[in-house]
């Protein structure tokens, strides 16, 4: 894995995006066999590194994953942290907000969402719905959403600086490849119950969404909180390359996460030497 290019590309903070630039058909010079082979071990860091972030309790991870319908969210989810303990990760999966959601700002219920010391959280999407179906469907006027840019970049600067580490990815998925995914879904019987005229619906918008998602990477990509573009017209590539994106940001704390291990089990045997010889 160590010769392969960084997969996911990486968008700079301030830096104009224009999506249809970025190939959703990637696929690194792998083939499908090649690329699910690289999955396992992949996945295996990630619950090795989980599980230091829990043990250490120093930081928390928060992992955003946003995309058009059957870009692969779920998927995802259960891919990338298939070998990740329950107890030390959860998964928030943002609908439409309810009455007593909207009777807060759009912020309310996504902060109480967020990852305690020692834990993942997932965001199967996010507070970015609030930039991205608010204004395609103008459900709020364009001088309130055009604001809640600065008020994400503040409310993800304040997990930032409470040691929340924060990494965002757009699944980046052709709208033919959706097509099929949809229609795939009308002939398979333990997918029928996802299937929603809603998705067809939203289609007619998708150039709409394009600006929308564009602007979000331009405005919303910093530094303690940056947005990944993932080509996902391939599964297993779309899978790799958030994996890979994800140990990438966290190995630079394993020694911190180490070294406070190592003082704590000093501390613990140290207690544990003065009881024995109290009893002895």
């Amino acid at each position: 894995m160590s010769t392969l290019p960084m997969l996911a590309h990486l968008v700079t903070p301030g830096s104009k995006v224009k999506l249809s630039d970025y190939d959703t058909r990637a696929n690194a010079g792998l083939d499908k066999d090649q690329g699910e082979a690289l999955l396992a071990p992949l996945a295996r860091q990630i619950d090795d590194l989980q599980e230091l972030l829990y043990a250490a309790d120093m930081h928390s991870l928060l992992v955003i994953l946003q995309g058009m319908d059957t870009s692969g969210k779920d998927g995802t989810v259960r891919a990338v942290f298939r070998d990740v303990s329950p107890l030390g990760s959860h998964v928030t999966a943002f609908k439409v907000p309810n009455e007593e959601e909207l009777a807060h700002d759009f912020l309310w219920r996504v902060h109480r969402a967020a990852p305690r010391r020692g834990q993942i959280a997932i965001f199967n999407r996010s507070h970015y719905e609030d930039v991205l179906v608010v204004r395609v469907h103008s459900l709020v006027s364009e001088s309130i959403w055009r604001q809640r840019y600065q008020q994400i970049n503040d409310f993800e600067r304040l997990l930032a600086e409470n040691k929340t580490i924060i990494l965002k990815f757009f699944l980046h998925i052709s709208k033919e490849e959706q097509e099929e995914r949809l229609i795939a879904r009308e002939q398979d019987v333990t997918k029928a119950w996802k299937l929603a005229v809603g998705d067809w619906k939203e289609r007619e918008r998708w150039d709409e969404y394009m600006h929308a998602y564009e602007d979000v990477l331009k405005r919303c990509s910093s530094e303690h909180a940056p947005w990944h573009i993932v080509p996902a017209d391939r599964k297993w590539y779309r899978n790799i390359a958030v994996a890979q994106a994800i140990i990438n940001e966290l190995k630079p704390y394993k020694e911190q996460w180490l070294a406070k291990l190592v003082s704590v089990g000093a501390e613990a045997k140290a207690e544990l030497a003065a009881y024995r010889a109290e009893q002895a």
